[in-house]
């Protein structure tokens, strides 16, 4: 693992000679990467703030860049004005990323900076990603995937180095949370927002709102059950006033990409 992880920082290194950027999420894979470039001088990472994240991802993403002494940039990114996008069709993620890496392409030119960076790990490359087409198209480079290093490995290395956050769980974005097909509104964003915030205040420190029209989905680890229904009074409370009708929890537990299958 450490040879895999040397041949990357040598590799990135080249790279930003001739100017590097990083797309910014706050997730591990590219919290990693903002780590392995923060002592580059002609580096800087980009986070683009739209409607589909929580005001504390974002707001996490300026706190991580300050901590590691990074230049970082917020991009607005309104995803709602795009048609295709707000419609949800199955390969929405690859409309909103050929945005987001056209947008950061036009930023990196117009700065002298030669390469962009996401943090697309070895294991997405066997997952449906469709995201990833938009990432070949604008010649995106992904490093992780390049030197094979997969979601574990980077959490255990990230875990070596130190950094807060190697275990923190998957945050996809808030469109993740509604079938295919579904019309995307502020307003259904803000009651996945509000009731995935709830869950976590109750204790559920990973979970999943999934919004099927008037029925909310609540994804957890099977072995957060017996606790759910601790909690069951004021969460069913709780999501009834933000507006769903029927609340109901998977028996099938958190798994990502459930609205895929």
């Amino acid at each position: 693992m450490i040879n895999k992880f040397e041949k990357l920082k040598t590799y990135l290194s080249n790279l930003e000679k001739q100017g590097l950027c990083l797309a910014f999420s706050g997730g591990i894979d590219s919290t990693l990467l903002l780590f392995l470039c923060k002592d580059f001088k002609n580096f800087a990472a980009f986070t683009f703030a739209s409607n589909f994240q929580t005001e504390d991802e974002i707001e996490f993403t300026k706190y991580l860049a300050q901590k590691y002494k990074v230049n970082h940039f917020l991009v607005p990114f309104s995803p709602l004005e795009d048609k295709i996008i707000v419609s949800n069709p199955k390969d929405r993620c690859y409309h909103c990323k050929k945005l987001i890496f056209t947008m950061l392409k036009k930023i990196a030119e117009k700065n002298n900076m030669t390469y962009i960076i996401d943090g697309t790990n070895a294991d997405d490359m066997f997952t449906y990603r469709p995201g990833l087409k938009a990432i070949k198209e604008l010649n995106i480079i992904s490093p992780f995937a390049k030197f094979e290093i997969s979601k574990n490995e980077i959490r255990k290395y990230a875990k070596e180095l130190s950094i807060e956050i190697f275990d923190k769980p998957s945050s996809p974005c808030l469109a993740t949370r509604f079938p295919y097909n579904t019309l995307l509104t502020q307003e259904s964003l803000n009651i996945v927002n509000n009731g995935e915030k709830f869950l976590k205040k109750c204790g559920f420190k990973n979970n999943r709102l999934r919004l099927h029209n008037d029925i909310g989905r609540i994804e957890i680890p099977k072995n957060d059950f017996l606790f759910f229904l601790n909690k069951e009074k004021e969460i069913i409370k709780y999501l009834k006033s933000l507006g769903i009708k029927y609340i109901v929890l998977d028996l099938e537990g958190l798994r990502s990409g459930s609205m895929d299958l």
